[in-house]
């Protein structure tokens, strides 16, 4: 293909992504131009086999994607009649892939200088103009980046899904990247299942100062200047009977100020995270959304305008345009001094993807007031976000002044900590749950001559927590910082997972389920290798090496494969010792007096009549854990949620409610005679006020 622009013809073709884009982009375009789509990919590996021919060099047999076949014979009847074609595909791999694909599936030869891609990362009219006046080739290093994706992900899929339908059950799937974020939620629940809490003590003193109504609190920091943390109620009386006839004495008032930067403008998984925390969006609802204010949405007397830049970033780069407009509205709508200085991007923006910019509204005039009667609620909120986290990133920092104050009683130290805001720059426009905009003010004249009484004090008793249950949100923050995945995978690969019922979503915690545990398991002990963390990050690394035209992406695949069907041997051969048909039950079936068999379901076992087809009784499989029930002494048994989420119950239920999120075992606390829990190597009471632990091999000697 030419890169020379030959000026504009009366018949040219632009072919775009999707349908929902055509309109505008004709309207900006002019008479001299067609718009027409090819509604996403048109080729794609077949489904009914691996379609790579790991004989010749890897090569991928792309076949015409069903369904599409009309929609390329109307573009090739278009294709004739143009006298130039541009692919305005997606400006990402994808897009490029699209674009490469295009050219084969309408025998368009890459010479012609009839043919050229374009590219536009937002759907306005300046910036359409723009595009084609900067026609390209297609750029080959992103193809092959995507097409080292494409190739990899099928490896692992047809590799080692066909394992899990013979180990565990059909219909099942492994991916390199979800059986990696699998892994991570798995290895949290671990930890949480296993953490033992620990007992801390808080200590608050109300005091009086002359004058003042309302009692100043002060928390009890430690001895002088060396901070002590109060571990039992022991240490607590301790403290406070020394503390009985002391004197109250204010010893150092600071006063200070602090500032709190701007947020940066979005990416795609910061939109995801804040979207999910402050909407209760998932991420794929947040990217369905985002795609549709990127088309376009009609504006009355504006027509169709696409609202927002493009959605799949990794970049907080800012056009300077963007920054211009945005300093304009600023000054004008809040003044000068709100005005950031300088640029606001991340200092060291690695693994960006394909040199995006931020996600930003594509007018700043279309306020979401403006725009707010066009929008459905969903695209409204999620615009407004975007819009305000744009405005905020190229405002000014808030300002807080802050006082630090010691009182000293005896040899025991208190402290105080306040802040009020003296400016609050970008929080105009932005705030957050962590942005508290005054925090514990003081009294006015507080200083070292301040008189100090004694009025009583606040105890609390507390236990450390566990790391917290994933959700949407805190899954992609780490799947990126661990380098898992680009801005394009994480929605779906959390979609996959769900959509198997490997995890599942109670509020907004994610959970793993029994499947998904089964199926972690296999993947750990037969592909720790697919499942580590490390090399999937690497993996993503030589990606975005092909990306560039570092690597070669034929050398990915041919050092990849060898090492995968060699596992996939392996497994297979330890499959063989393992007794893969269904476990037989002493439950009889009561509809054809057969003995019930265990199988997997979406949720985890259940029992099933081994006669299926001709008899489809199936019944809930109650997994007895060797437990006697602390309420009534019946049978403790592993039970599910509606969603699947794992938990221990009596199975007397619903005569007694006795149910527990931990599992219970069958040895009795030594020290206050209450159920104990196992964790992990250890076994811990269940009273935490006990606190009692042991290792399980320990608990013998209690007996």
């Amino acid at each position: 293909m030419a890169t020379k622009s030959t000026g504009t013809k009366k018949n040219s073709l632009l072919i775009v992504e999707s349908p929902t884009k055509v309109k505008a982009i004709k309207k900006f375009l002019g008479s001299g131009y067609e718009v027409a789509a090819s509604n996403g990919h048109v080729r794609d590996l077949p489904k009914s086999q691996m379609g790579i021919d790991v004989e010749h060099d890897y090569e991928p047999r792309y076949i015409t994607i069903r369904g599409k076949g009309d929609v390329l014979a109307e573009l090739r009847k278009q294709v004739k009649k143009a006298d130039k074609v541009y692919l305005a595909t997606d400006p990402d791999r994808e897009g490029e892939a699209i674009s490469w694909h295009l050219m084969s599936a309408l025998k368009l030869d890459e010479a012609d200088a009839k043919v050229q891609r374009v590219t536009f990362n937002e759907i306005t009219k300046n910036a359409v103009k723009e595009a084609m006046k900067h026609p390209r080739d297609i750029d080959m290093n992103l193809v092959d980046a995507q097409q080292a994706r494409r190739v990899l992900d099928r490896m692992v899929g047809y590799s080692i899904s066909p394992l899990l339908w013979s180990k565990i059950k059909r219909g099942l799937s492994a991916g390199r990247v979800q059986s990696v974020a699998l892994r991570i939620i798995a290895d949290r629940e671990e930890e949480i299942d296993s953490f033992i809490p620990s007992e801390y003590w808080t200590l608050d003193v109300n005091l009086k100062a002359d004058g003042e109504k309302k009692p100043l609190v002060a928390h009890y920091y430690g001895k002088g200047n060396e901070k002590k943390e109060i571990k039992s109620k022991k240490e607590l009386d301790e403290i406070c009977s020394s503390l009985k006839n002391a004197k109250y004495v204010v010893s150092d008032v600071k006063k200070g100020e602090r500032s709190k930067k701007a947020p940066l403008p979005f990416t795609t998984s910061t939109l995801q995270q804040e979207a999910s925390k402050t909407l209760n969006f998932s991420t794929q609802k947040t990217m369905r959304v985002a795609q549709q204010l990127y088309e376009g949405i009609e504006l009355g007397k504006q027509g169709t305008v696409g609202l927002i830049t493009y959605l799949r970033t990794d970049s907080t780069r800012i056009s300077d345009e963007a920054i211009a407009s945005a300093a304009e509205y600023i000054k004008s709508n809040f003044g000068d001094k709100y005005l950031a200085e300088g640029s606001n991007v991340k200092k060291s923006d690695v693994k960006i993807q394909d040199a995006h910019e931020a996600i930003r509204p594509t007018y700043i005039e279309n306020t979401p007031v403006v725009v707010k009667d066009y929008l459905s609620r969903d695209q409204f909120r999620l615009y407004q976000l975007i819009w305000r986290r744009f405005m905020a990133s190229r405002m000014a920092p808030a300002k807080y002044e802050t006082t630090s104050v010691k009182i000293d009683a005896g040899e025991h130290r208190f402290t105080v900590a306040a802040s009020k805001t003296v400016f609050d720059g970008f929080l105009n426009v932005y705030t957050d749950e962590d942005d508290q905009i005054e925090k514990n003010v003081l009294m006015k004249n507080l200083d070292v001559t301040t008189k100090l009484k004694f009025d009583s004090f606040d105890e609390n008793q507390h236990f450390t927590q566990p790391a917290p249950h994933y959700t949407e949100a805190s899954l992609v923050h780490d799947l990126e910082a661990l380098g898992i995945g680009r801005p394009s995978t994480y929605a779906p690969t959390i979609s996959t997972i769900l959509a198997r019922h490997y995890i599942t979503k109670e509020n907004k915690a994610i959970f793993i389920t029994e499947l998904g545990q089964a199926v972690n398991k296999m993947m750990v002990e037969a592909f720790p290798q697919i499942v580590d963390v490390n090399f999937t990050s690497n993996m993503e690394a030589l990606l975005d090496g092909i990306a560039v035209g570092d690597v070669k992406w034929k050398t990915v695949i041919e050092n990849f494969y060898p090492d995968l069907e060699v596992a996939v041997e392996a497994a297979e051969k330890e499959l063989e010792k393992v007794q893969v048909q269904d476990e037989v039950t002493d439950e009889i079936c009561d509809v054809c007096g057969r003995n019930m068999v265990i199988k997997y379901g979406p949720h985890g076992k259940f029992l099933a009549c081994p006669g299926f087809p001709d008899c489809k009784n199936t019944k809930p499989y109650f997994e007895k854990i060797g437990v006697s029930c602390p309420q009534c002494g019946k049978d403790l048994v592993l039970k599910r949620t509606k969603k699947g989420r794992i938990y221990y119950g009596c199975i007397g239920n619903p005569e007694c409610d006795f149910m527990s999120w931990q599992k219970p075992v069958a040895e009795k606390c030594p020290k206050c005679g209450s159920l104990m829990y196992a964790k992990s190597s250890k076994l811990a009471c269940s009273n935490q006020e006990c606190g009692f632990v042991c290792s399980k091999d320990e608990i013998e000697k209690y007996k």
